[in-house]
């Protein structure tokens, strides 16, 4: 296993680290320090290069070039070529040039984490001095704005280490890869120069964009264009361009198109920055350098999966990046980051170390970093009003699976816990945009350009109830009472939904408690009868609905939803547990339970099936009803409980058969895959472990068609699952399978920053965060002013973690008798502050000017706190669940 955050040799071959803002697209840095994915034009781009852009060295001494070198390390890519290409650039041509690997390059590189920040070393005896290359996007918890700049942030030391002085030239060579020819300038402003490019054509036309390179330094030098030629001239020149002695020669075509005779080997418009210092012997200095870019119209370019209930209406299907109502273009993104540079970096390397510092197994404080890095990827977007959105994940060319997909983005819980007001926005527009106004129903999709209409798509169970968990979430996490009661209605028609009389899947039309009728879910397909899963859903957002409705007043439903919730939650306990967990009732062999759904299909899309609801369920030559769970083990069976843990809810089922279930799942699902045929998506081979979707143990009846995806093993409902198993103090098998998931992305198998399902940079892994409240057993209750901490796990006498509420994040240390809550970020209003079961007056340790109840905390503040009765001893007793 591994044990520190670093990747070189074997396990940097497939490593791919992403620098961008939330919302802006991302570049990808390997360990060997190649800049590749360039998925900055509002769309995917795995594989994309933006021709050949890099970063070298040169190292000179009294005039005479001692060595240079591209910034990269040993070239660990297909040697033959790339399958991604075609013609000349292809497989069977060896390395694309575009990779310079042909070029010098350091002996060794090692990229060394965790996110959000890389820092990448690179060692070559031919160089005269030792260079390190730190690279970042700001990741400051609850500042959304600043974590979505469109910049990746440089800083380039370079020690020399040689006994006589060394002039050192930093040398960024930048490409311009727009559909339009680029028009280069360059520009210089408070000890930086900015070389940039503009796609020449109208800024309101959607495939306008601009790049910065942008450098800081005394004395600098550059060349607007790269040497125009056929052939290999132009990498020839550009090689000799940054190996001569001195200042760069400036080379500017007055035109800004140039015709070339067999111009099929010509390079793209390129443009080349350097910075010269001088080192002593021994001495060191850091350059500070950022990409930036600016493509601000976004078109809808995809061929949408969501059929809409009725006409499209008039929407302009163009709209601005949010990121392009905050700077006003690629240049000033720049020079807003270098004018804020410590403020931005200050917090990210704050937050680095946070994660870095937390009493966690190295494969918790990894995975739980790793997969932030989701959020600065192509599956996000942020819409013009700043409305966060979610893909599911990356295709190689274009989102997957569009609709901030609510049934996944359930998992995650990332985004709630560190930036609440995107976590918000997604519900906001979910009610607003995707509800229907008579019966509450929602989409699980949300189409675009908001306000097109709503998708014909079916309601699902797990996302619909889902929103509803969220919501009471995110208002006990602000303690905004007055956010909840503009949202009330919302949020009740999608709980009652499920029994109103247009719901025309008869979810529970009889207010049982039960769900019980076409159910779709997050696998795509519908369930048919009773089952834990998404009954679970239900009753959970039952409570959660009598707690917001107690809130404000409305007493009549609160009564209601607490008598449907009881009456579920018997049924379940007496109907669906085999002594072992929890099942689906149905009878396979039943045809005629799908009668009652024969005629709607023909306006209600379940999936991309079609047909009638016969022709997708009923096998008529095996005479079974198709993709249904019955007796198996489902990994989610009981994941309803987990979102009411986290949520500081009631207990939705009985405590000790939420444990055999779970232990059911460790024992039937849980284990190598070499065995298992998976005809579904293949996540894991060989001698890889994994925990299976659905499993049934050989006594009991497998279907001929069963749910899908049930074999394929995917991070998103593991770390669900493991996180669920370390509530019940089964923390050591919750490791297991974090380490058997994360053990699939270690760097000479896939990428460690790109966990994949449904195409890359997958949002449902995001769930492994989960594992930051349920191990600091955080509870919050920001309408109360009431945090806390009951650690579930120490290492030795000292336990550390990073926590957020309300809009403030920091860090927590707590010892047997002592607990100090440090504020790095943001503000937040406290009355208590609960440790290890004792409350304590926060006012009692934050000097006030008068005798407020609640007491503002912001960035600089720390609560020590030291008393007896905070035992972390007792904190270790993991056994105790964490429901308030």
């Amino acid at each position: 296993m591994m044990t520190d955050f670093s990747f070189s040799g074997d396990t940097a071959r497939h490593v791919n680290f992403p620098l961008g803002g939330i919302g802006t697209g991302s570049i990808g840095l390997g360990a060997d320090g190649r800049l590749s994915d360039w998925e900055i034009f509002n769309k995917p781009n795995k594989g994309g290069l933006n021709g050949i852009t890099h970063f070298a060295l040169r190292a000179e001494q009294g005039g005479e070039v001692l060595d240079t070198r591209i910034l990269h390390g040993p070239y660990q890519g297909p040697l033959a070529g790339d399958h991604t290409t075609s013609s000349f650039g292809s497989y069977g041509f060896g390395v694309p040039r575009e990779r310079m690997a042909g070029f010098p390059s350091f002996a060794k590189s090692r990229l060394t984490g965790p996110y959000p920040i890389a820092t990448v070393d690179f060692e070559d005896s031919h160089f005269p001095g030792a260079v390190q290359l730190r690279a970042f996007n700001p990741f400051i918890p609850m500042d959304s704005k600043s974590s979505s700049a469109p910049i990746a942030m440089f800083e380039v030391t370079v020690r020399n280490t040689s006994d006589h002085d060394i002039d050192y030239t930093l040398i960024g060579c930048m490409g311009f890869a727009f559909k339009d020819r680029a028009d280069v300038e360059v520009q210089q402003q408070d000890g930086c120069t900015q070389l940039v490019g503009r796609a020449g054509t109208d800024r309101n036309n959607v495939d306008y964009g601009e790049m910065a390179l942008t450098i800081e330094g005394d004395d600098t030098s550059h060349i607007h264009n790269i040497y125009r030629a056929t052939w290999f001239d132009t990498l020839e020149m550009h090689w000799r361009d940054i190996t001569r002695p001195g200042r760069l020669k400036d080379r500017q075509y007055g035109d800004a198109e140039c015709t070339l005779p067999g111009g099929r080997y010509t390079v793209a418009e390129h443009g080349t920055l350097a910075s010269h210092f001088t080192l002593p012997a021994g001495a060191q200095r850091t350059l500070r350098v950022a990409i930036s870019w600016f493509v601000p119209n976004v078109q809808k370019d995809w061929e949408s999966v969501l059929p809409l209930l009725d006409a499209p209406r008039p929407v302009d299907p163009v709209w601005r990046n949010y990121y392009a109502t905050v700077w006003t273009g690629a240049a000033h993104v720049a020079q807003d980051a270098f004018a804020r540079w410590q403020d931005l970096a200050g917090p990210t390397r704050d937050l680095q170390q946070v994660l870095r510092d937390m009493t966690m197994p190295h494969v918790l404080r990894e995975a739980i970093s790793a997969h932030l890095s989701t959020l600065k990827t192509p599956t996000t977007l942020r819409l013009q009003d700043g409305t966060f959105y979610g893909w599911e994940g990356c295709d190689v060319g274009k989102g997957s699976c569009e609709g901030s997909c609510t049934h996944v983005w359930n998992y995650q819980q990332a985004l709630g816990f560190l930036f609440p007001d995107l976590e918000r926005s997604m519900h906001e527009a979910d009610y607003l945009h995707n509800q229907l106004p008579g019966s509450g129903g929602m989409s699980f999709r949300l189409s675009l350009p908001l306000g097109v209409g709503i998708s014909s798509f079916r309601p699902c169970v797990d996302g619909q109830m889902g929103n509803v968990l969220k919501t009471y979430r995110d208002w006990k996490m602000s303690g905004d009472t007055e956010w909840l009661r503009k949202w009330w209605p919302h949020a009740k028609a999608a709980l009652e939904y499920a029994w109103h009389p247009d719901n025309y899947d008869r979810w529970d039309p009889d207010q049982t408690g039960v769900i019980q009728g076409r159910q779709h879910h997050t696998l795509d397909m519908e369930l048919f009868g009773p089952n834990s899963w998404l009954t679970g859903f239900y009753l959970a957002a039952l409570d959660a609905a009598a707690r917001m409705a107690d809130a404000l007043g409305d007493t009549n439903s609160a009564e209601t939803y607490r008598g449907i919730f009881a009456k579920g939650r018997k049924w379940i306990d007496e109907n669906l547990f085999n002594g072992a967990y929890f099942v689906q009732k149905v009878d396979l062999d039943d045809r005629g339970q799908l009668d009652v759904y024969q005629s709607d299909d023909a306006a209600i899309s379940a999936n991309n099936l079609g047909g009638t609801v016969y022709d997708v369920y009923w096998s008529e030559e095996f005479q079974e009803l198709k993709y249904q769970m019955g007796e198996g083990c489902s990994i989610d069976q009981v994941l309803g409980q987990w979102h009411a843990d986290l949520y500081g809810l009631s207990s939705v089922f009985d405590d000790a058969k939420v444990r055999s279930a779970l232990l059911s799942v460790y024992q039937h699902n849980f284990g190598p895959l070499a065995e298992v045929a998976n005809p579904a998506r293949v996540f894991a081979v060989g001698d890889e472990k994994g925990t299976l979707t659905c499993a049934w143990p050989k006594d009991v009846r497998y279907p001929v068609f069963p749910t899908p995806h049930t074999h394929s093993v995917m991070g998103g409902y593991e770390y669900a699952f493991a996180t669920h198993l370390m509530m019940i103090g089964e923390f050591d098998k919750g490791l297991e399978v974090f380490e058997a998931a994360r053990a699939r992305y270690r760097g000479h198998n896939r990428n460690p920053w790109n966990e994949i399902e449904c195409g890359s940079n997958y949002a449902r892994a995001m769930a492994s965060y989960a594992a930051v409240p349920i191990l600091s057993g955080f509870e919050f209750d920001l309408t109360q002013g009431a945090i806390g901490f009951d650690p579930k796990m120490s290492e030795g006498q000292r336990f550390m973690s990073i926590w957020s509420a309300g809009s403030a994040w920091g860090q927590v240390t707590i010892t047997s008798g002592a607990a100090k809550i440090t504020v790095l970020g943001g503000h937040v209003a406290l009355k208590t502050i609960r440790i290890c079961g004792t409350p304590f007056d926060v006012s009692a340790y934050v000097e006030q000017a008068d005798n407020t109840v609640m007491v503002e905390l912001s960035a600089g503040n720390s609560l020590d706190i030291h008393d007896p009765a905070i035992d972390l001893a007792r904190a270790r007793d993991v056994d105790t669940h964490m429901r308030r």
